[in-house]
């Protein structure tokens, strides 16, 4: 009898471990407030917690990267577009600088992946510049390969690792 209640109590005890907590719909930002996205809910809002017109807000909504195909500097379409998206902020603040990024996925030599990052850094500053925003603006720096946003040697990682990232100079 004493077994029974206590392999009872066993399976209890391990059916409540395994229960869960129900999802969250928003999400936490780096600042701990919680904020939702309702991107593509017909309603033509896009809620982030963020303030409009900040940077955190274009990074929220657009990004602060591109991505870009193997062994290539060529811009994509969506490149594109996350960049208009932060020229419009850069017009919006005449005063802030940036520094963009290059980066390249941990496939090649030092050497290669610092030019390449310098190419794709290079894409990213020529396409603001022709939208308008000042080159004394913008700052460009390689990484290539050293700073991996992910960890990994599979196709989902060295794509990560394939950006220009824009960061901004206080």
């Amino acid at each position: 009898m004493r077994t029974k209640i206590l392999t009872a109590v066993a399976a209890l005890a391990f059916m409540a471990a395994c229960s869960s907590a129900p999802e969250d719909t928003g999400s936490t930002g780096a600042s701990g407030a919680t904020s939702s996205s309702s991107y593509g809910s017909g309603q033509g809002t896009v809620s982030t917690g963020a303030q409009p017109g900040s940077w955190e807000y274009v990074q929220q909504t657009a990004g602060d990267r591109v991505f870009f195909e193997l062994d290539s500097s060529s811009l994509t379409a969506e490149g594109r577009q996350t960049l208009s998206v932060q020229a419009d902020f850069l017009r919006a603040n005449p005063a802030q600088r940036i520094v963009i990024e290059g980066h390249a996925d941990e496939r090649g030599t030092r050497e290669y992946n610092l030019a390449l990052g310098d190419r794709r850094a290079t894409a990213a500053k020529n396409y603001l510049v022709a939208l308008g925003i000042s080159p004394d603006r913008i700052e460009t720096i390689s990484y290539g390969k050293e700073r991996p946003a992910v960890l990994g040697s599979d196709e989902a990682a060295w794509a990560q690792n394939r950006r220009a990232v824009t960061v901004l100079v206080n």
